[in-house]
């Protein structure tokens, strides 16, 4: 049986999106990454939905800052990784690298991606081509490396490269442009990159959002997909070397990047 996911932005903050998602079947409302109570809890109400899950990718304060409020209003579960059960506000479920976990009649795999933090991780519902990935991946860029290595941080990168071009990122935060700002002085030659920043730019004119955006494009045009690749290898002048070299100068470079 085929599911479906209805998918929900909700801006919060500066530039934050929590995700709030409802599997029609089973009626199971969740709520990826809440910075924020109040938002939330109003955008649910106004749909009719009753919130039954929050699903956290990591600790950090601009995703779970609303975890209790929503938990003390609603019942709802609380899901988050095993290795980060101390840090997660209201865990209730603990789930692992490789873990199918069951929304409804919708199930995500649970997928370890530290580099960001030690403790984080993605859920990627395969059938219904959504990938919710906190501060892993953005669309263009990719998490600062506040905790853990460049070893860890590519290789979860490169899982996620993994999954089918037509997953939808979810990712957590509308940092699109700048990110774009930085890729296109590294890849200089990359056509389909130079496009993308130029739509990119036209839709931030029109206040529009640019989240989620296809995997696929990810692969061609984001930079810290791409160590990997032969023409970013050749861009920064470390062809045939380590991918994790390579996306740990990529990643220096965006550090200092202004």
């Amino acid at each position: 049986m085929s599911t479906t996911l209805d998918i929900v932005r909700i801006s919060v903050l500066n530039d934050n999106y929590v995700w709030l998602m409802r599997e029609p079947q089973s009626g199971c409302v969740g709520v990826v990454d809440p910075a924020v109570a109040a938002p939330v809890l109003a955008e649910a109400q106004k749909r009719g939905w009753k919130i039954t899950h929050i699903l956290n990718t990591h600790h950090h304060g601009d995703h779970v800052g609303g975890n209790l409020e929503i938990k003390n209003a609603t019942g709802c579960t609380i899901v988050g990784l095993a290795k980060d059960r101390a840090r997660i506000p209201g865990i209730d479920v603990t789930v692992d690298d490789g873990d199918r976990f069951r929304f409804g009649e919708a199930t995500a795999e649970v997928i370890f991606v530290p580099g960001h933090t030690v403790g984080h991780c993605a859920y990627a519902f395969n059938e219904e081509k959504a990938l919710f990935c906190g501060d892993t991946l953005f669309a263009l860029g990719c998490g600062k490396m506040f905790e853990g290595t460049p070893t860890q941080f590519w290789g979860s990168l490169a899982r996620l490269k993994g999954l089918a071009d037509d997953m939808r990122v979810y990712c957590a935060h509308e940092y699109t442009q700048s990110n774009a700002r930085f890729a296109v002085t590294i890849e200089t030659d990359n056509v389909k990159l130079m496009e993308r920043s130029a739509a990119i730019d036209a839709a931030r004119a029109k206040g529009e959002a640019t989240v989620p955006s296809l995997l696929g494009e990810e692969k061609q045009t984001n930079p810290f997909l791409r160590a990997d690749v032969p023409s970013l290898q050749k861009a920064v002048g470390m062809t045939g070397k380590d991918p994790i070299e390579v996306f740990a100068e990529v990643r220096h470079r965006k550090d200092v990047f202004r």
